[in-house]
């Protein structure tokens, strides 16, 4: 298990995401094809190449919280989406996000603010 924890940890999120779908949603099937259909479903329609840009995606993501932190992001792409939506619909959206209330506070005010 050692090994099999350093590999998946080396792969940072994208591993941690991958064990969780592997281990939730592929019904026991085992070894290489548990890897490819956890890939595939985080490919969505877009099948086995979606899932691996979705892994791509993910580690960028990541490295890009990890420097800047979530709430500098968060603000970054709300002000963003902002400019090409509606803030209306931003604000619910913001509203029923899994965030703290602070962090729902900062948004709602950088979207008033648009």
């Amino acid at each position: 298990m050692d090994e099999v924890v350093k590999k998946v940890s080396s792969l940072g999120l994208p591993g941690v995401i991958l064990t969780i779908v592997m281990a939730t949603s592929t019904g026991g099937i085992g070894g290489t094809y548990s890897l490819i259909a956890a890939i595939a479903i985080l490919g969505g329609p877009f099948g086995m190449v979606g899932g691996l840009t979705v892994l791509g995606l993910m580690t960028i993501v990541g490295e890009t919280i990890a420097e800047y932190g979530i709430e500098a992001i968060l603000v970054k792409i709300y002000s963003e989406r902002s400019k090409a939506e509606s803030v209306k619909a931003l604000l619910k959206e913001v509203r029923d996000l899994p965030i703290s209330d602070d962090l729902k506070l900062k948004l709602n005010y950088v979207l008033e603010s648009a």
